[in-house]
């Protein structure tokens, strides 16, 4: 019963970042707790022979857990993996892909699933979208299970500028232009350029670039680019090592990042993208790289699919946002019967679903890539092969 308090034993890490445990024929899904933990907790929520419990004690500790060392993490709604080391951030990560393809999926892979770690566990993510609460006069970022706003003093994940420009607009934000109840802020960084946006505010976000295997890449705040600099060559490199041939199509293809050096690979390369701006940035970026054979499309990705009567491409590099695609959108995948498909997945629990929607194919590889340090996040590039 909720209220009600436990004894238990961690036993792994499982999708969402939750300890499991069992207890009184439950089974215990519990944050912020590290596999080999003996904890007490109290259950907060039950549900027949499931119950989500909070952590009220750590009896015994995991050789796995460590001491956070932001002084919000807890109650900050961010990162749920700084109790444990970083060697088992990496392993429970690795779990969760398999647990997610063996519960949601029904996929035993069997091969070896290597996961590539971030250079750097902390000061890493370029990338951030604050909230902001003008009557208070706070900026930060939600709290766990909360739209509450954590008035952050600190944000140990955040690049050495981002976490500047954070202080720095607790300090000067121009709080009369931030109405409502709550805003966000959608901040870039990129060798120290700052590009901030805000609905509320309407002003433009300043443009950055970074440069990515000699290709320079535009964007702004507005739009989507991955958040970890020193993984992006990598996680290319994954998504389109050893292939080629006449036709590619780049699903969500954001400001181009795997279109652009895909066409040094491919005949005729077509990114599809719904987002304006980003569509925008990608003709940009290809103008600037001179890349003749890349065509932009702005377009739904699933109406495109379900339009589309061409020859099976292929390739398809397929990045869908993390809040996932459509069913309907992998069917029209599938329908169009690419040779090889490289799936580059934020979320392991769509990316399990999807595999078993896209039956036809084999998996030839699974690579994990730990963009999300800190977090339960974790990045997967799949290459998926027609049978």
């Amino acid at each position: 019963m909720p209220g009600d308090l436990l004894d238990l034993k961690i036993e792994r890490i499982v999708p969402r970042g939750f300890g499991l445990g069992f207890a009184e024929g439950s089974t215990i899904f519990v944050p912020l707790a590290a596999a080999g933990d003996v904890v007490r907790v109290r259950i907060a929520e039950a549900k027949k022979r499931t119950a989500f419990a909070e952590i009220i004690d750590v009896v015994e500790p995991s050789p796995d857990r460590i001491t956070p060392p932001c002084p919000h993490f807890g109650v900050c709604g961010g990162c749920d993996f700084q109790q444990l080391s970083y060697h088992a951030q990496l392993a429970a990560k690795v779990g969760i892909i398999r647990d997610s393809l063996r519960r949601i999926g029904g996929i035993v892979y069997e091969a070896e699933i290597d996961i590539i770690p971030s250079p750097n566990e902390f000061g890493y993510r370029s990338r951030a979208r604050w909230h902001a609460d003008a009557e208070d006069e706070l900026i930060g970022y939600y709290a766990r299970n909360s739209h509450d706003i954590i008035d952050v003093r600190t944000c140990p994940i955040l690049t050495a500028p981002l976490e500047a420009t954070l202080l720095s607009l607790k300090r000067s934000a121009p709080w009369g232009k931030l109405t409502g109840d709550t805003s966000e802020i959608e901040a870039a960084e990129d060798g120290g350029t700052i590009s901030l946006y805000s609905r509320n505010i309407g002003e433009s976000p300043d443009e950055i670039a970074t440069n990515v295997h000699g290709i320079e890449f535009a964007y702004s705040a507005r739009t989507f680019f991955q958040g970890n600099r020193s993984l992006i060559p990598t996680l290319i490199d994954l998504a389109i090592d050893g292939m080629s041939g006449t036709d590619a199509l780049d699903l969500y293809s954001g400001v181009g990042l795997f279109s652009l050096p895909l066409a040094a690979r491919f005949e005729r390369v077509t990114g599809v993208e719904a987002n304006a701006e980003s569509i925008r940035f990608a003709k940009q970026n290809k103008a600037r790289a001179g890349l003749a054979n890349v065509t932009f499309v702005r377009h739904e990705v699933g109406h495109y699919l379900a339009e589309y009567s061409g020859s099976s491409p292929d390739l398809v590099l397929f990045d869908p946002p993390r809040s996932g695609a459509y069913v309907e959108t992998i069917r029209h995948l599938a329908r169009i019967r690419p040779s090889l498909i490289s799936y580059v997945s934020c979320d392991p629990a769509i990316l399990a679903r999807d595999l078993a929607i896209l039956s036809s194919y084999s998996i030839a590889k699974i690579t994990a890539v730990d963009l999300f340090p800190q977090t339960h996040h974790v990045e997967t590039v799949v290459r998926l092969e027609l049978r």
